[in-house]
Order: C-alpha cells, then sequence, then structure tokens
C-alpha cells in the first residue's frame, strides 16, 4: 500500500520553533506509525497548543483551542450521525487536528468523518500502524514546554539587550541597527503615512527596499492579491510589522522586511523591538526630537556632505515622502532658523519639501515643486511668509538656483549654506530677504577663505592696533562705518551717538590703525581684513 503521507515545508526552520500540524507529523515517532492526511491537508500550518488524548464522544466541550486530539474511535465506530458530529465539535472548538489510529473499530478511513473534516477544513490523520499515544503526547509535550522556554529566553534576552541601550543613552539608529543585527535583515519605520522615518540593516538590502517602496507598503498594509502580505500582513512571507504607539493613540509602525526565520520569532523580535521604540521615544530620546526631523536630518546632511552619491540617496528622499519624480529642487539655508518654524511655513503654504537642521545651528530646506511652477517666484514667497511668522523682517533666506536633476540638489545646498555663512551675522545693510551667491560678493569669497594661515594673518596684521587693544565699541563702529559704504551719517544713526562723537572714534581708530579712512585702498584693505577675522570669529 503507498500511503499519501505528510506533504514537506521547504525551507530551514528556528529549532525553538513553535510546532505544526506538519512538522508534528513529520516527527520520526510519529513516521513510524505510517500517517495519512486525508482531509484537511490545506491546513497543516495550524500550530499545536497542546495534545490531547480523547476517547469521549462529546471531546469537544473540553477543549479551549489549538489541541491536537488523538482517538481510537472506539465510542464513534457504527455511529456515523456521531462520527460527523465528532468532528463538527472539535471543529467548533478550534481543533488543531484529529488523528485517529486504526485498527478494531476503523480498519479503513471512515468516509462520514472524512468528508465532515475536508467540510470544515479540520486536518484528519490516520496511523496504519499500530501507534503507542503516549510516545507522541511525551514528544510534542517536551517539545512544545522546551518551544516556550526558549521562547521565554529569547524574549528576555532582545527585552535586555535593548532596554541596556535605551538607559545607556542610545540614539535611535543604535537600537535599530542593534534589531536589524538580530533579525538579519532590513528594519524600517515609518510614520502612520508610510514615509519611512528610519532604517537599519545591509546598505545593499536597505536599498532595495526603500527603491521598491511603494509597492512594499502596500504589500505590507494592504490587501493586494498575489504580494507577500496580501491579505494578513504577510508575516508568512517574511514581512513582519509591529504598531508603534501609546497612551490610545497610534503614531508609527515597524517592518522587519524579509525576515527569514519562523513567523513566531519574527513577531516576537518584532513585538520586544516595538516595545523598545515606544519606551525611547516615551523617554525623550534624541533629545526630544521627532523621528519625522531626524530623518529628514539625516539625508539632508547625507546630501550636503557629498559622502553618499545622490543617486544613491534617491529612494531615501522618495521613500521618505518628498516628490522627487518630474520635479523642480530649491535647496535653501535660513541663518538660525526654527525647523518646525520652517515646516509650519512649508504646511501653511501647502509645498512640498525637507526640513531640517545642520550642524553649524543653521536649518536647511529643500523645496520640491512641480515643474510648471514658477521657482523664484515660490521662494521668494516663502521668504515673505517666514519674515510674517518670525514676526520681524530680519529673517533671510540663503538660496541656491533651482534644479531640475537631483544630481545638482547636494552642490546647491552647499552653496546655499555657503551663502548663508557668508550672511550671519554681518553688519550687511539692505540684503533681500532671499539672498544668493551674486548678493554676497566679497563678503562670500571671505568666507570660503577664512581657514587659508595667510588670511588669517593678514587679518591679525590688519587689525592688530584694535585687537591687541581688546575694544570691541571701536571694533564695531568701524564695523558699521565700512559696511554703509562710510557714511558717517548713517553709522552715528546706527550706534545711537552724535556726529562729533563718531569723529573722535574714527580718529582713534585711525590712530590705532594709522591708516587713512578717507583712503579707498587703505580703506578696502581694513574691510577685507575685518570680514575676514569675523569670519574666523564664527
Amino acid at each position: 500500500m503507498v500511503f499519501a503521507s505528510v506533504p514537506r515545508q521547504p525551507g530551514p526552520r528556528s529549532p525553538d520553533a513553535a510546532l505544526s500540524v506538519r512538522q508534528v507529523l513529520t516527527l520520526e515517532r510519529v513516521l513510524a506509525g505510517e500517517p495519512e492526511v486525508v482531509a484537511g491537508a490545506g491546513q497543516l500550518d495550524r500550530p499545536v497548543r497542546w495534545v490531547h488524548v480523547a476517547e469521549a464522544a462529546d471531546v469537544g466541550v473540553m477543549l479551549s483551542g489549538g489541541e491536537m486530539v488523538l482517538t481510537t474511535g472506539v465510542l464513534l465506530a457504527g455511529d456515523e450521525a456521531k462520527q460527523a458530529e465528532y468532528i463538527r465539535s472539535l471543529h467548533h472548538a478550534e481543533a488543531a487536528a484529529v488523528v485517529l489510529g486504526l485498527g478494531r473499530a476503523f480498519p479503513a478511513p471512515p468516509e462520514v468523518m472524512r468528508r465532515a473534516a475536508e467540510r470544515c477544513g479540520l486536518p484528519l490523520v490516520v496511523l496504519h500502524r499500530p501507534f503507542p499515544f503516549a510516545e507522541l503526547t511525551e514528544e510534542v509535550q517536551s517539545r512544545l514546554v522546551r518551544s516556550k522556554f526558549a521562547a521565554v529566553s529569547l524574549s528576555e534576552a532582545v527585552r535586555t539587550g535593548l532596554t541596556g541601550l535605551i538607559t545607556a543613552g542610545a540614539p535611535l539608529q543604535a537600537l535599530l541597527d542593534w534589531i536589524a543585527q538580530h533579525s538579519g535583515c532590513p528594519v524600517v519605520v515609518t510614520n502612520l503615512a508610510h514615509r519611512v522615518l528610519a532604517t537599519a540593516g545591509e546598505r545593499s538590502a536597505v536599498d532595495d527596499v526603500l527603491r521598491d517602496w511603494e509597492r512594499i507598503a502596500r504589500q505590507a498594509w494592504g490587501h493586494h492579491p498575489g504580494l507577500p502580505g496580501a491579505g494578513g500582513g504577510g508575516e508568512g512571507d517574511g514581512w513582519i510589522r509591529a504598531e508603534l504607539g501609546g497612551r490610545g493613540e497610534l503614531w508609527g509602525r515597524l517592518l522587519l522586511c524579509g525576515y527569514r526565520g519562523d513567523a513566531a520569532t519574527g513577531r516576537l523580535l518584532a513585538d520586544r523591538a516595538a516595545e523598545a521604540l515606544v519606551l525611547h521615544r516615551m523617554l525623550g530620546g534624541d533629545h526630544a526630537r521627532s523621528w519625522e526631523e531626524q530623518s529628514a536630518q539625516s539625508l539632508l546632511t547625507d546630501l550636503v556632505s557629498g559622502v553618499v552619491p545622490a543617486r544613491q540617496l534617491l529612494p531615501r528622499a522618495r521613500a521618505a515622502g518628498l516628490p522627487v519624480n518630474r520635479r523642480t529642487f530649491v535647496p535653501l539655508v535660513v541663518p538660525g532658523g526654527d525647523p518646525g518654524g520652517l515646516d509650519r511655513v512649508l504646511r501653511v503654504l501647502g509645498m512640498s519639501g525637507l526640513v531640517a537642521e545642520l550642524a553649524d545651528g543653521a536649518t536647511a530646506v529643500l523645496l520640491s515643486l512641480a515643474r510648471d511652477q514658477h521657482a523664484e517666484a515660490l521662494t521668494a514667497h516663502f521668504a515673505a511668509r517666514l519674515r510674517t511668522e518670525t514676526g520681524g523682517s530680519s529673517a533671510l533666506v540663503a538660496a541656491a538656483d533651482a534644479c531640475t536633476d537631483w544630481d545638482g540638489v547636494p552642490a546647491g545646498l552647499r552653496e546655499a549654506r555657503h551663502v548663508a555663512d557668508a550672511v550671519t551675522g554681518s553688519a550687511a545693510v539692505d540684503l533681500p530677504a532671499v539672498v544668493r551667491l551674486r548678493d554676497v560678493h566679497l563678503r562670500g569669497l571671505i568666507r570660503l577663505l577664512r581657514d587659508d594661515p595667510q588670511v588669517q594673518s593678514f587679518a591679525e596684521r590688519e587689525l592688530d592696533g584694535l585687537l591687541c587693544e581688546g575694544d570691541p565699541e571701536l571694533l564695531n563702529v568701524l564695523r558699521t562705518y565700512l559696511a554703509t559704504g562710510r557714511n558717517k551719517s548713517r553709522t552715528a544713526q546706527l550706534h545711537h551717538v552724535s556726529r562729533p562723537a563718531l569723529y573722535r572714534r574714527l580718529e582713534a581708530i585711525q590712530n590705532r590703525l594709522g591708516i587713512d579712512l578717507d583712503d579707498f585702498e587703505q580703506a578696502a584693505s581694513v574691510h577685507i581684513a575685518l570680514l575676514a577675522h569675523d569670519a574666523q570669529q564664527r
């Protein structure tokens, strides 16, 4: 006789995984009984919570779900109504499977039970050889106990590792790197709109995920036929998600992308990771900055640095929610700008963009505009709105030329930062709300050269008479006088002094420096030195 043996599931299984019906039937002791699946073959991946030996016809009332029931059917023989009711009872009790030992009561698989089990989708397995049920229960129960202990140990190990990182003040990225290392797959954190806030894992694997993020987001959170994740979150295909939230509010999600271990272990890792991320956020990790701000800062910092090619950062920008297809990009930098306030201006104006504070205290803004929009006019509109929001006319926006090529964004951001650096803290007057490279003239050149030793030596030599005396008031007067084009009336007005008082101070400056400020070349030389000195002080 050829038996229809248990179909095998390909692929490795973690040794501490919970047992499924399929895995129980492939145990060596069970195979000795020559098992044959006669009904419910499509439900063999049901988890087995326990193994129960029972001969009672009404055993269903004693079950709580997930049991594999072993029986010889001795109390069911000869009564087809009882046989059908027995199967229905197990189905209603949510039993994992029923195993019938063939013998005196049933020398062959009972057709009534087979049909009833097939209708209910309940796996019905018959054993063709006599088999001591005690051996099966001992084997499965011991494996289940070991599995539960291993799961508890793993859970505690994961929780301890992540809690240790949190108490040590580790940033979000360190937590995600730990999770990715232990899960062996890319890890993605998103907000509720599926915008990627943070990632971890092997760079090439993460890039593959982000490159196809729109489809992956649909398959992980949607119900699209034919995609991993259709119908139930995709955990059977390694796409394991966990919700992030607390105090009744959901604010994000974590996704293990393509986890290769068993689903139970992956689910445990995801749940423990989610708990840790929620705790990290509640404790104000990363100086209480939002994960959205951290995500934007990481992306814009990488773009400015140029360490990572712009083309490799494009999937990250798209996954972060920045429109990138057929767009015009406008790189901006706002000296001393508040990221939250700038983001609010974007929302009020209905503009798409990323906002993040850079390392030098300035805030970068990358606008993404439709190709048919007027970039210069919208940039001016943004700057005007910013001045309205800040309640003053001193807010400046440094801008680079708009570009339609993503590869030009890094150079544009660096140019905007250079312009912002050139005007920050200067005494320049009458600058436009949107400052460009053409507006900074000599000041911009000096900012670029400020670290040159010869420029530093020149500045010290030209200003030595004032610097050695340590008189900041005279230095400020000189700065204003030169910035206003040597306009004495304007300088006196800005410093709230009379013209005679200003004349005395200008005379003191000339005496200490040994120059004549009415001489254009000497005044220009001192002006350049002062610009270099101010740039070095920054």
